[in-house]
């Protein structure tokens, strides 16, 4: 893939016209946008009728963590959306993930399911905060692992993690890396993170980039520097 077939760019805007300037704006640079929970509670319907008519991908991130039943449902209507990705916190367990895939299939779609491993704002004392011991790492790599065995496509990580989880699940399992900060932008409230460029050699497969782009005073050009950084 080229390095901007890569890049998501997620649409965390507070109204549906920022959102569809954004998507016209960054058309030229961008085929996959995010659409997280805040701008889907509020516009939903909107903004998935507005990147489904301008043919672009969507990354439904709204990270489904519920009774296998309900998330099953949920995996299936997303699919009759024909949304590229979506994701499922993998806190759920195993029967939860196997049950959203089925209801993927049952969607008929080809839609990319990953697992949600460890919050990219999440590091080894927030972890035990809520009761999970043990380093970061490993609570990453035990996630990933329980996604592939349920079979899921690929699961949200760290982009530090990546290169661990490519070598305990394999180089098709894919690794969708949050959080990504260029060098040029502010780090703000992620704490594992890594440049674009970086990302990429640690075995990303995609990078989501989020407030370096859209609240560049042209989120155009920031688009292009990050997929520039991505290729050098």
């Amino acid at each position: 893939m080229a390095a901007k077939d890569k890049l998501i760019v997620a649409l965390d805007v507070d109204s549906v016209e920022k959102a569809e300037r954004l998507i016209d704006t960054l058309s030229p640079e961008v085929d996959i946008f995010k659409v997280g929970i805040a701008p889907f509670t509020g516009f939903g319907k909107e903004i998935l009728d507005k990147l489904s008519l301008d043919n672009k991908k969507v990354f439904l991130d709204l990270k489904f963590h519920d009774i296998p039943n309900t998330v099953r449902n949920a995996a299936r209507e997303a699919a009759k959306r024909k949304v590229f990705m979506m994701n499922f916190h993998c806190l759920g367990g195993e029967e939860m993930l196997k049950a959203a895939l089925e209801g993927a299939r049952e969607g008929g779609g080809e839609t990319i399911l990953l697992g949600v491993t460890i919050l990219t704002s999440m590091d080894k004392d927030e972890m035990g905060k809520i009761g999970l011991k043990g380093e970061v790492e490993d609570k990453v790599l035990e996630f990933a692992e329980s996604a592939k065995k349920s079979g899921l496509q690929g699961v949200v990580a760290s982009a530090k993690e990546t290169r661990k989880i490519k070598e305990k699940c394999g180089e098709a399992f894919l690794v969708v890396t949050p959080g990504i900060r260029p060098a040029w932008a502010s780090k703000a409230d992620q704490k594992r993170t890594l440049t674009p460029k970086e990302a990429l050699e640690e075995g990303a497969d995609y990078i989501v980039v989020g407030r370096p782009i859209i609240e560049a005073e042209d989120p155009l050009e920031a688009a292009r520097k990050i997929t520039k950084e991505m290729e050098g």
